[in-house]
């Protein structure tokens, strides 16, 4: 990769790992679902009608929209919402890559190698360690909620092999149509109409700004320029960058937030990092292929690095 296309690949994955921060200011202004919903509905529109027509069936967009956003997402703004830190979040969520894996075997029958069960079980033992750390210090459902988030996100990225979109960008914004009513729907049902309008009546500068970051900045431009990447790259040369996601996250979220990194924790990251490395880069065994035939382009490249986030000022008031 060239220097040029290096610096576009770090600067993708510190947004996305920016992004948890942002999540978690977010989330002081907007309910989870709320929120969500809002991020989409942004990201769509008006970007819809500048990408062109869908390249892809319907179902698969629907499919993905549904799975990737509205139970994704869904998840992890409630697990978010609920207490998870947003840099352990943007740590955990990143356990996708085992849930794809896992995934990929049982629809795609790619059997994971010796070094893809290797990374899997680094990579649990990572989150179990996680899980000791959270359960010492904040409650665990939050942290459980993520989990289910990444499993989700694993299924999404199945989906999205299956489709195999020739333009990412093109897919990102069709996709983000999918979720909008939906998570209106649960937010309606399950936060309220009370609430959702004095977020709505409430609305200043630094929701309008959390609102465009994660919509524009995260999801526009960062698929965007992953998906230019990806076109002209190997995955296995630009799905390394995803790694860096936690590093931003968990450091944006101890310089902005003021979240401790306990020698637990670490101990996590190392174990968690270690494992994904291991999962998503080792080449899978395709069904029909020969052990060296395909091993660039069978790692399947995340759709979006994702994290979470935790500690708010309103946090004792949510608890209760």
């Amino acid at each position: 990769m060239r220097p040029a296309h290096i610096a576009l690949a770090a600067l993708v994955a510190a947004v996305w790992g920016v992004n948890f921060v942002v999540i978690e200011i977010g989330l002081d202004h907007f309910p989870p679902l709320l929120f969500s919903a809002l991020r989409f509905l942004v990201a769509a529109l008006p970007a819809v009608f500048l990408v062109g027509r869908p390249k892809v069936a319907w179902k698969w967009i629907a499919g993905v929209g549904l799975v990737l956003g509205v139970a994704k997402f869904g998840l992890l703004f409630t697990g978010m919402d609920l207490g998870a830190p947003a840099g352990l979040s943007s740590l955990v969520l990143q356990v996708q890559a085992v849930f794809t894996a896992l995934f990929a075997f049982a629809a795609l029958g790619e059997r994971p190698g010796r070094r893809q069960l290797l990374g899997m079980a680094v990579a649990l033992a990572g989150i179990g360690v996680a899980a000791v750390d959270e359960g010492g210090s904040g409650p665990l459902v939050g942290f459980a909620l993520v989990i289910a988030a990444a499993a989700c996100w694993g299924v999404s990225n199945v989906l999205t092999r299956k489709a195999a979109p020739p333009d990412a960008l093109n897919f990102m914004v069709w996709v983000s149509t999918v979720p909008v009513l939906p998570l209106l729907a649960l937010s309606l049902l399950l936060e309220g109409p009370e609430r959702d309008l004095a977020a709505l009546r409430g609305l200043d500068w630094t929701g309008v700004g959390v609102i465009a970051y994660v919509a524009w900045i995260t999801t526009v431009f960062g698929f965007g320029a992953w998906g230019w990447l990806l076109r002209r790259h190997p995955a296995s040369s630009v799905a390394p960058f995803s790694l860096l996601v936690p590093v931003f996250g968990m450091s944006s979220a101890a310089l902005v937030l003021g979240e401790s990194v306990s020698p637990l924790r670490w101990c996590a990251a190392a174990l968690l990092v270690g494992g994904v490395a291991l999962t998503s880069l080792a080449p899978r065994r395709i069904p029909g292929r020969g052990a060296g035939q395909g091993a660039g382009r069978n790692s399947m490249a995340p759709a979006e690095p994702v994290a979470v986030s935790f500690p708010r000022p309103t946090s004792e008031e949510r608890r209760a």
